[in-house]
């Protein structure tokens, strides 16, 4: 942006990068060894928390905010408030996992599975806190191992976030590595890889009850609503909207809706080196929003599919940019193809 400004008939131009106009924040983080969480501020402000207890079945970021402080994850199970869905317990936050890998399901374990059961699931047990970093740049790197039942271990995973902000904007660079310690198979299912569970408010709107089914036959089913909360809605780089967005591809995705007085996004970016690029949408209006690039048999109706076998030692690397945002609109389309233009070279 040019400023021009006269001074006793002499024009001054200052010239204002788009980086002094929204300053980066300062991002600081808060190790509790003890609880087993890691407090991300931006701003000195708390964006989220790394929780990788004992008591859940994968590590998660929760809840995420916006610069303005607003809570974007649904509350339940951890949190719940008055107006909660509780279906599907295992939506917590933001997380990574898998439905079926060498035939255990990662994605759906919860408290709720019963315990004749929990043989049949995985777990992401975090072991290792590796990297803290502060600044304008934050970094929280850690290792956990996904495992069975019995804690063998079938992959090791290193996982490296970026926290970044400013007086307008959430940013999460996920960079996650998986290695084989055994052989690992990825069998293409619907549920992955990146999760993110809406707060109420995003949800689209809709007063039609509906049932899901997962890999194991199990159905949940989802209330419609008769309330005005709801106002949220999904639009893809490929110009699809709504619920033609779930088992489309595209480079980004976002769901957008109000929270109060503002305008708020949460764009989901893919990058051109993960697997089977671009991504396959699981987006779903009551509030399920995540990127699954190895569920393409489900999203095509059985015409193709994406299975991944990773031999013992091999790795796999996903990588991801989580774009949170508030104000009086949206991020547009342009600028999220900017950013994810960005994100592509990084």
């Amino acid at each position: 942006m040019i400023r021009i400004k006269l001074l006793g008939g002499i024009a001054i131009v200052a010239l204002l990068s788009a980086a002094a106009v929204a300053q980066e924040a300062r991002v600081t983080i808060k190790k509790s060894d003890q609880q087993k969480k890691v407090d991300v501020l931006i701003g000195g402000k708390l964006f989220t928390t790394f929780i990788y207890a004992d008591t859940l079945e994968k590590p998660v970021l929760y809840p995420l905010t916006t610069a303005g402080g607003t809570i974007v994850t649904r509350g339940f199970p951890l949190n719940p408030k008055p107006d909660d869905p509780t279906d599907h317990p295992h939506h917590i936050g933001l997380w990574f996992n898998f439905e079926n890998l060498n035939g255990l399901d990662f994605w759906n374990n919860s408290y709720a599975i019963a315990a004749d059961k929990k043989a049949q699931y995985g777990w992401i047990r975090t072991d290792k806190i590796t990297e803290i970093k502060e600044g304008t740049i934050g970094v929280l790197a850690y290792h956990a191992n996904w495992t069975n039942q019995a804690k063998e271990v079938i992959l090791e995973e290193n996982t490296r976030f970026e926290f970044s902000g400013n007086g307008s904007q959430r940013v999460i660079d996920r960079v996650t590595t998986l290695s084989a310690a055994k052989e690992a198979v990825f069998t293409d299912a619907k549920d992955g890889m990146l999760g993110l569970r809406l707060a109420h408010e995003l949800q689209m709107p809709t007063t039609k009850d509906e049932k899901f089914t997962d890999g194991k036959g199990i159905v949940t089913l989802v209330k419609g609503g008769t309330d005005k909360v709801p106002t949220g809605n999904y639009r893809s780089s490929e110009g699809k909207t709504g619920d033609a967005v779930w088992s489309s591809r595209g480079v980004w995705c976002q769901v957008y809706g109000k929270m109060g007085a503002d305008s708020v996004g949460i764009a989901i970016i893919d990058h051109p080196k993960n697997p089977n690029y671009p991504t396959f949408w699981h987006a779903r209006g009551y509030g399920l929003f995540a990127a699954n690039p190895l569920g393409e048999k489900v999203f095509t109706n059985g015409a193709s599919a994406k299975n991944l076998t990773l031999k013992k030692g091999e790795s796999v690397t996903f990588r991801y940019r989580v774009v949170i945002s508030n104000g009086k609109t949206p991020l547009s389309p342009v600028q999220l193809n900017t950013m994810a233009g960005s994100f592509a070279k990084k």
